[in-house]
């Protein structure tokens, strides 16, 4: 049923959080919603929270048993308000500053309590800009003056990015190039490093957040060590199985590559940036992640999983379809 929070299966009452999932975005900042929101989901209810998703079309499917399933888009807010009816708190993911705050006065209205954004890593770059060109920024401030309770949970770029195919740039067709080729081709290979974090880390700050106040009024860095190239190559060739080759491409080449593949400018030079930079101040940033407080330990209450867990997990995506016999 579209639009209707008695969609499926169980109906969120007390202490019911509802998530906000969008398609996937190759906008620079962005986070594989359906991803982490499945993760989150299953963790919800395992703790006992009824949960609710409010999904575009193309995330419906996946979603754990005892999920309550809403056709929408949190873009387009007016269109489902039903669904924040009877929730306690929102995990806002997905969210655009065109109609954020629509969104969040329906919140409001319909008697939310919480909302946890999942921003991104680093939006107040953005004030160096001018207003009316922030993104990130703006469904940050636009949540800090809904009037409600509120958690900004700014990730580092997620592991599980590459199976919905977001931000960032790095790695997205390694799946392809390493089923078909066993091969890897991407600039920076020697120096590059990128920070990220597992999903399921990432899911456990989002409900962390959620379910008590401890972090409202708070900025989340869930942030991830960066992790060099080479290393999440030999992860996956561990997982596999098999020799993965490296070939190094200049930056041009690279960009070439993901434009080809529908990637904006802009998310192509931050990833590029990025690599580098990341590499160039590797110990100083590696600092700046192992010095945060609260850091994603001190919330989660477990050592952070992996780059070689989530190859092993996801060996499937680069396997060879035709393995020698």
């Amino acid at each position: 049923m579209r639009g209707s929070p008695r969609a499926e299966r169980t109906t969120p009452g007390r202490g019911g959080c509802l998530l906000t999932v969008v398609e996937p975005s190759k906008r620079e900042g962005g986070s594989p919603t359906g991803v982490v929101g499945r993760c989150l989901a299953r963790q919800l209810l395992a703790a006992g929270r009824p949960v609710r998703v409010l999904a575009e079309p193309g995330q419906r499917g996946g979603w754990p048993d005892g999920t309550a399933l809403v056709e929408g888009s949190i873009t387009r807010p007016g269109e489902c308000a039903d669904a924040f009816v009877g929730v306690d708190a929102v995990f806002l993911a997905g969210a655009h500053p065109s109609t954020a705050a629509q969104a969040l006065s329906l919140m409001r209205d319909a008697g939310v309590r919480k909302v946890v954004l999942l921003s991104s890593h680093g939006p107040e770059y953005e004030q160096a800009n001018p207003p009316e060109t922030w993104f990130w920024l703006a469904v940050e401030k636009a949540v800090e003056g809904s009037g409600l309770a509120w958690t900004h949970v700014r990730p580092s770029a997620v592991m599980g990015a590459v199976v919905e195919g977001t931000y960032p740039a790095t790695g997205s067709d390694w799946p392809e190039t390493v089923r078909a080729e066993g091969v890897v081709r991407e600039a920076f290979l020697r120096e590059g490093h990128y920070p990220f974090i597992h999903e399921e880390d990432l899911a456990a700050v989002a409900a962390a957040a959620l379910v008590g106040d401890a972090y409202t009024g708070t900025v989340l860095e869930a942030v991830g060590l960066p992790l060099s190239t080479r290393s999440r190559v030999r992860s996956i060739a561990a997982a596999t199985g098999r020799d993965v080759r490296t070939v190094e491409l200049t930056p041009a080449e690279s960009a070439a590559v993901w434009r080809g593949r529908g990637w904006p400018d802009g998310a192509i030079e931050v990833t590029l940036y990025a690599l580098a930079e990341y590499g160039r101040r590797h110990a100083e940033l590696v600092r700046w992640t192992l010095d945060q407080r609260l850091s994603v330990r001190d919330i989660i209450g477990r050592p952070l999983r992996g780059f070689d867990e989530w190859a092993a997990r996801h060996v499937a995506l680069f396997a060879d379809p035709d393995p020698p016999r």
